[in-house]
């Protein structure tokens, strides 16, 4: 089921619903937060966490973890998009590699369920949230609490960022549709 079929809604709805998962890729944790654009156009947490490994585990062990618990997740609560964090810079070759297997085990736990895969920069994630491209860590966290009306900060930290995530993928979509609106 695609995001135009969602329990009988059409095309002239996509403004005013969405669900999204947000994936904040991780070797040691992979945070995970389902966003929902309700009718009402409030922005809605309907679950979020991370998925934790163990790095006593090889890394094609942990990879499964990630696909399994990925699975489960999209499963669980079909969501219409998928949207994860671009590759940045690293100073560590070893570090970028293993995070680039670990974005590469998330994209497919999404193309597997029929999802799309959109990605987005760091700076571009924090200027949806925050509206400052270089916010600090603790600026993008008081904001989602502040955007998805929380009243603690998501824990582990990989969880406000994976909501942080489908919060830009949610504003995005919202300005590209308004634009193609405009346009049409």
């Amino acid at each position: 089921m695609n995001f135009y079929e969602r329990d009988g809604q059409d095309v002239a709805d996509r403004l005013s619903f969405m669900r999204v998962l947000g994936i904040d890729c991780g070797t040691e944790y992979t945070g995970y937060g389902v966003v929902e654009h309700g009718h009402d156009g409030k922005l809605i947490c309907l679950s979020c966490g991370a998925i934790k490994l163990s790095t006593r585990n090889t890394m094609a062990s942990r990879l499964a973890t990630i696909f399994e618990g990925l699975g489960r997740i999209i499963t669980e609560h079909r969501p219409d998009n998928v949207a994860i964090e671009d590759v940045f810079y690293a100073l560590n070759v070893k570090s970028a590699l293993k995070l680039g297997q670990v974005r590469g085990v998330a994209m497919l736990a999404a193309s597997t369920a029929g999802l799309d895969v959109s990605e987005y920069s760091p700076l571009s994630i924090k200027s949806a949230v925050v509206g400052y491209g270089k916010a600090e860590k603790r600026q993008v966290q008081h904001m989602v609490m502040r955007l998805l009306n929380l009243t603690e900060t998501p824990k582990p930290a990989d969880a406000a960022d994976a909501l942080a995530i489908a919060i830009c993928h949610l504003h995005t979509s919202a300005t590209l549709e308004r634009q193609r609106a405009v346009a049409g």
